[in-house]
């Protein structure tokens, strides 16, 4: 997928922004967030809206930069070896963690382990083609595989390559989210539950020239209508996912103004297949009954009603248009009834189930357009709205029959499809299991070039549309609004955005 903006590296970037004027004053920019992040730890968690809060405070080893390329962070360069079972990395020399202890090449390593073999770690699915990480000297790493694994970059680029000061990682896993310590622009300072979380510049980053806020206040404001309010009123800087209806008002509002990107992120309905007691339902024990609910959606309407237009319907964890697309499966018309044929070849009805979703106006819209077009098939679906935390603690301990999720997306495919449908994937928690989906997701890590890696993830695509364990709805477009007094905003298609030379103007 294509990015709005050229390639833009962070070396030439970081240069552009030092040349930017000064303004008068430091702000404190006011985000509003849809949800309430789950703890502030990559190892424990892996919510969307935590790593919008956590790509603020913390770099990681790699960046991602607009076009989805992969630029230095943390690491300056790094090279393969030949026969590409390790990667080196080069650090930055100088960079310090918030609470004044040095990185290097050893304080990473420390941080690999974690991810690794942390009891509560829930990377380690991730981590597991790395055999060991071995600290060169202080300032180079090498990271050595069982077998080649080209989607290392990406990793770094994410959770696993983002470290966490070393005095804090031997303490309590609560003690470690309450109070993280990494290392980059921004400090964590509080957090109250349900209301906001605020961050404080800190001098000591390496970039330090590059962020001209004094501080970051994320507030937590579920409803979109009311982020929207607020932010017309002037009590909030930028919004985070402005609802695609709100699109137009928006940018009408001269105080006003809307940035707009592709995404990599999608929605999803996943259901309990095998995690539990809950998992015995029709839906959990037969394919055809999931496929059939898959048939019975209109995604096309569903886009038109819900999103204004402003969304892409999609069946597949990769979008139209993105190389990793299986063309083969082009997203589904409506059919209801064929839904109710495989219905009959199920030997049910109907079919009785309830549907945990968030509780932001726009997914309880979309959930209620969505039991409108199944129970035209047969199926009787219940909504039950929760707030994130809730809807969680449901989903993670298999205490769900169908959950609606959305995932941010990844740059790699092997970050996207794999996590849900890996029989160890760490959200694949309706416990589906297909041995030779994991083969497919293993022989498509290894080779190097798109030509040779496609045909594994094209019979993963059609394994998936045939098992149906989630039932994707459509892929977002990013929707950022924000104050006509904010510069150097540049959102990306990962749904995250980076502080440098983000301002406010007097």
């Amino acid at each position: 997928m294509q990015a709005v903006h050229g390639r833009i590296s962070r070396f030439l970037m970081a240069t552009a922004l030092a040349a930017l004027p000064t303004l008068t004053h430091a702000q404190t920019l006011r985000v509003g967030l849809e949800f309430d992040p789950s703890a502030l730890d990559p190892a424990v968690d892996g919510s969307y809206t935590n790593r919008i809060v956590t790509t603020v405070m913390c770099d990681s080893l790699i960046d991602i930069a607009p076009d989805l390329t992969f630029v230095p962070e943390l690491a300056t360069s790094w090279e393969w070896a030949p026969d590409r079972l390790s990667l080196t990395l080069h650090l930055r020399p100088g960079v310090l963690f918030q609470d004044g202890e040095k990185f290097d090449a050893a304080a990473m390593a420390a941080n690999l382990k974690r991810y690794q073999t942390a009891d509560y770690s829930i990377r380690k699915t991730e981590m597991a083609a790395i055999s060991g990480v071995v600290v060169v000297d202080p300032l180079t790493l090498r990271i050595e595989l069982k077998q080649p694994y080209a989607p290392l970059l990406a990793l770094l680029a994410n959770r696993p390559g983002t470290p966490y000061s070393p005095k804090i990682l031997n303490l309590p896993k609560d003690e470690i989210a309450a109070h993280p310590v990494c290392a980059g622009p921004f400090a964590f300072k509080e957090r109250v539950a349900q209301d906001h979380i605020t961050l404080e510049k800190f001098p000591g980053y390496w970039n330090a020239q590059a962020i001209k806020l004094s501080g970051v206040s994320f507030r937590v404001i579920p409803d979109s209508n009311i982020r929207k309010v607020d932010l017309s009123a002037g009590a909030l800087d930028l919004a985070d996912k402005i609802a695609p209806t709100d699109v137009a008002s928006v940018s009408r509002d001269s105080k006003l103004r809307m940035f707009r990107s592709p995404s990599l992120g999608y929605s999803l309905i996943e259901f309990n297949v095998a995690h539990g007691p809950a998992a015995d339902t029709p839906l959990g024990k037969d394919a055809r009954v999931r496929r059939a609910f898959s048939m019975a959606i209109d995604r096309e309407a569903l886009n038109t009603v819900a999103f204004d237009g402003q969304y892409i319907p999609s069946a597949q964890m990769e979008a139209p248009g993105n190389p990793y697309f299986n063309k083969a499966h082009p997203v589904p018309k409506r059919d209801v009834e064929g839904a109710k044929k495989l219905l009959a070849e199920a030997g049910v009805k109907s079919v009785s189930f309830t549907l945990g979703t968030g509780t932001d106006p726009l997914d309880t819209q979309v959930a209620e357009i969505i039991q409108s077009m199944v129970k035209e098939a047969g199926f009787d679906m219940k909504i039950a709205s929760q707030d994130n935390a809730a809807l969680m603690g449901a989903t993670q301990p298999g205490n769900f029959e169908a959950s609606a999720l959305i995932w941010s997306g990844r740059v790699d495919p092997d970050g996207n499809a794999p996590i849900w449908l890996r029989c160890k994937g760490f959200t694949n928690w309706g416990s589906y299991c297909n041995p030779k989906m994991d083969e497919l997701f293993t022989q498509g890590t290894a080779p190097q070039t798109l030509a040779e890696r496609l045909p594994f993830y094209q019979q993963a695509s059609d394994l998936f549309l045939q098992d149906q364990p989630d039932v994707v709805l459509y892929h977002f477009g990013l929707l950022w609004g924000m104050t006509s007094k904010l510069q150097g905003f540049h959102g990306r298609p990962d749904g995250l955005w980076r502080p440098e030379g983000v301002a406010l103007s007097p």
